[in-house]
């Protein structure tokens, strides 16, 4: 059993340790959290053992480090119940454009739910597209949030959808399930050759004060105030990137795609002919 210093968590996401269990204060815990640690594939990319609930706890607290869906999740459901919440966990599927799934298979996302004073509320600190603030499971009308407008809607077979700014993004399992049942499919992730995550595409991404910072392969993106900035980056300029942004420093580089006009053979752009 790893021994979890709570109070390093929390310096890790800048908030104090709360006066009270309540929804109050799983807001800013939540808050705090998107905004301090980023989503990110990497070492799925690097092929590099990815570890969940407490083992995720030295690479996102002690190392400084973000992680996946799984990792983020299951990490601050460690801290949460370490604080006295109640908290389980619940499978989901991410959409692409409402219908397809966007990224492999059934169970390939979690979501939190928890309990205070009865009423259930669900939160997700490791979604590009998730709520900044505790949505109510329970409530069928629009839920207002920084982040857009969210709907939660009842699905086939149990299931619930959440519905962001008009466009169904996550159906939802409402049947709790233990951190290990979800080995099977971080083992998918990690090792089959249709993982998106393996050898494919890099993504990290961060709320920031004036809006989010991601990335997408040697693609940065940057919105501030409204304003889209994008950067496309070479080797050194990803590695920056990746410091500066994210609070990520790598001692070698991803997979990445080639930059654009790059010769095959070095990933360089190429030089031109005499």
């Amino acid at each position: 059993m790893t021994v979890v210093d709570v109070d390093a968590y929390l310096r890790r996401i800048g908030a104090e340790r709360p006066d009270r269990i309540d929804l109050d204060a799983l807001a800013h815990l939540q808050e705090r959290h998107l905004r301090s640690v980023p989503f990110e594939t990497i070492d799925f990319n690097l092929g590099l053992p990815i570890k969940l609930g407490e083992e995720a706890l030295e690479k996102i607290v002690d190392r400084g480090r973000g992680g996946g869906c799984y990792e983020l999740n299951t990490a601050f459901a460690v801290l949460l119940r370490e604080l006295g919440y109640a908290v389980d966990l619940l499978p989901a599927r991410t959409l692409h454009n409402g219908k397809e799934p966007l990224l492999g298979v059934h169970g390939g996302h979690m979501i939190l739910r928890i309990d205070i004073e009865d009423d259930f509320w669900l939160v997700d600190v490791g979604f590009r597209w998730a709520s900044r603030s505790p949505l109510r499971l329970a409530e069928r009308g629009p839920q207002k949030d920084e982040n857009g407008e969210y709907l939660i809607v009842d699905g086939e077979d149990g299931d619930v959808v959440i519905v962001h700014d008009g466009v169904p993004r996550i159906r939802l399992e409402t049947r709790a399930r233990e951190t290990d049942d979800f080995n099977p499919t971080l083992w998918w992730y990690s090792t089959a050759p249709e993982s998106p995550v393996t050898g494919g595409s890099v993504w990290a991404s961060l709320v920031t004060p004036t809006g989010r910072v991601s990335l997408l392969d040697r693609t940065l993106t940057r919105i501030e105030d409204d304003r889209v900035v994008r950067e496309v980056l070479d080797d050194d300029a990803f590695l920056a990137a990746c410091r500066r942004w994210f609070g990520i420093d790598l001692d070698r580089l991803p997979n990445l795609p080639p930059l654009p006009g790059a010769s095959p053979s070095t990933g360089r752009p190429a030089r031109a002919q005499p």
